[in-house]
């Protein structure tokens, strides 16, 4: 394996060492090599069921030709463009791939709507070129609300632009054997249907079909990409010679870390691999964040001094080799005793690698937190409260009226506030004394790079003035991701919640191939701030 990975400072040393004698004493890498689901839980539910990645690195090598047809035929049939359509695991490995590869010539560019926004739903459509842009349908369920919704959207505007006929031959699915999504595909004649290991969990599913069927339409190597995946599967359960860390002991490290109260895991990378911290902040947020416990990802941060980080912050750098942006403040951060844990890889390609190493990490993590890190027992509980008040929008037209706390000409503010003027909330709400206290700021908004900057400013103002760690997610996507988290905590999070009123909206289908309409992106998207907000506030968040 070409990744090396250390910790420092060297007051690190005694605690690597002593977090390596309990991973050795507890066999922990032999016994999830054999999937031996007591490592984590008595019982296998949702463990024996979920640990098909384990062998993706060598299984996925049987796919590659199968995925290489389908792309040659897509590419001779002179698509240009495919828009994956998905949420959480189904599309944050495929954006990930199109952000740090881009496209070869000759391939299929690609894009990822993972927004009920109606805006952002709007401005992908109004790019489209409908007869060149093949439409990938991605969920493992077969049946993830947003993904659903984007599918009949799009499925009706090529039939209606197209000609039914033809509406079909544009579409391609990868999910589950058996699923509702696999069914539709066979009744509506989608050109292909890649049906993946449904042994494989969402956010554990970047080297499976999820993640290289996209990757193989935009023309990277997915053959060297699971090379080096398969060269992790070899060398990421045993500690290098020459000291590094393996994923197994850096995974249990962390947990001990977070255990002890370091809880905060802030990703730091040049432009070059960015893209990869919204993967990897899925994966640790959603596998490690139940039970009262877990791991705050911190992604897309900029580098601070020592003095704006409170104790609970552990920093790990990922980056190419002979890279040195931020090195100076990487050593004042661990001179200052914050635990640095750095990375370095060869090339761009040992993503794949890294990609095994963080899940290899992520389980040993949950080993040491005693958590499960295959289930995601609290997600439900938004989509269950956003599903009824969908129910009761279809029944009456319109969604539970709430009232403000503070009202203005453009601004209202909801929520138990203890300010009675709109420019002290902020300040007001951020003062609660809590002990490893972090700010998730969630933007039910059309995403755009002006609301990207601005709430870029907000969190690290947020952060240099309180000295606590604030990250940012645009709704519904991070309900896939950190919702979980949220939720599943030790309950330290202040949650502020950006919403706005629809310029535009935009039906949604009740069925595909039919115009009839009970519910638009506007309104879904609503329904889930809602039931976020309210399964927050039943969370005692």
């Amino acid at each position: 394996m070409t990744t090396r990975v250390r910790v420092r400072p060297g007051s690190c040393r005694a605690a690597v060492e002593e977090i390596r004698k309990a991973v050795t004493a507890g066999k922990v890498a032999e016994r999830i090599r054999r999937k031996d689901h007591t490592l984590w839980k008595p019982e296998p539910t949702e463990i024996s069921n979920r640990l098909g990645w384990l062998d993706s690195p060598s299984a996925m090598r049987e796919r590659l030709s199968e995925m290489a047809s389908v792309v040659r035929t897509v590419r001779n049939d002179g698509f240009g463009f495919a828009l994956l359509l998905g949420m959480g695991g189904s599309s944050l490995a495929p954006e990930v791939f199109r952000r740090i590869f881009g496209a070869a010539d000759g391939f299929l560019d690609l894009a990822v709507l993972d927004s009920t926004d109606p805006g952002a739903v709007l401005a992908r459509t109004e790019q489209l070129d409908l007869k060149r842009t093949l439409f990938v349908v991605s969920t493992k369920s077969g049946g993830t609300v947003e993904t659903f919704s984007f599918m009949k959207y799009f499925f009706n505007l090529v039939a209606e632009k197209l000609g039914a006929g033809q509406a079909g031959g544009q579409f391609l699915a990868i999910t589950d054997p058996d699923s509702a999504l696999a069914d539709l595909s066979r009744k509506y004649r989608f050109r292909y249907t890649f049906l993946n290991d449904p042994q494989i969990g969402g956010r554990y599913s970047a080297l499976s079909c999820f993640g290289l069927v996209p990757a193989a339409l935009i023309g990277m190597d997915t053959g060297l990409l699971l090379k080096r995946a398969a060269e992790a599967a070899e060398s990421e359960f045993v500690d290098a010679a020459d000291g590094g860390m393996s994923g197994v002991s850096l995974g249990a490290f962390l947990g001990d870390l977070a255990a002890r109260g370091r809880d905060k895991l802030t990703f730091l990378s040049p432009p070059t691999l960015s893209a990869f911290g919204d993967w990897v902040e899925q994966l640790i947020a959603e596998s490690l964040g139940k039970e009262g416990k877990g791991i705050l990802p911190v992604v897309g941060e900029e580098l601070g001094s020592p003095s704006v980080y409170g104790p609970d912050r552990i920093f790990c750098s990922i980056r190419l080799a002979g890279e040195t942006t931020g090195e100076a403040q990487l050593n004042a951060l661990a001179e200052a005793g914050h635990p640095v844990i750095d990375i370095e890889l060869a090339d761009s390609y040992d993503l794949g690698g890294q990609c095994y190493f963080w899940e290899i990490a992520t389980a040993a993590a949950g080993w040491r937190l005693a958590v499960n890190p295959f289930d995601q027992p609290d997600v439900e509980a938004s989509k269950v409260l956003a599903r009824i008040m969908i129910a009761e929008y279809r029944e009456t037209g319109a969604m539970p009226a709430e009232t403000s706390a503070l009202a203005g000409t453009d601004l209202s503010i909801y929520g138990e506030l203890a300010a009675r003027k709109p420019e002290e909330v902020l300040a007001t709400f951020l003062k609660q004394p809590k002990a490893g206290t972090y700010v998730a700021l969630q933007a039910y908004l059309t995403p755009s790079l002006p609301v990207d900057e601005l709430l870029q400013r907000l969190r690290m103002r947020i952060r240099d003035r309180f000295h606590i760690a604030a990250t940012v997610g645009y709704g519904p996507r991070f309900l896939h991701s950190t919702g979980q988290l949220h939720k599943g905590d030790a309950g330290r999070g202040l949650f502020i919640q950006f919403t706005a009123d629809d310029v535009r909206d935009v039906p949604i289908p009740d069925e595909l191939g039919r115009a009839e309409s009970s519910l638009s992106f506007g309104a879904l998207k609503q329904a889930q701030a809602f039931g976020d907000r309210r399964a927050l506030l039943n969370a005692g968040r």
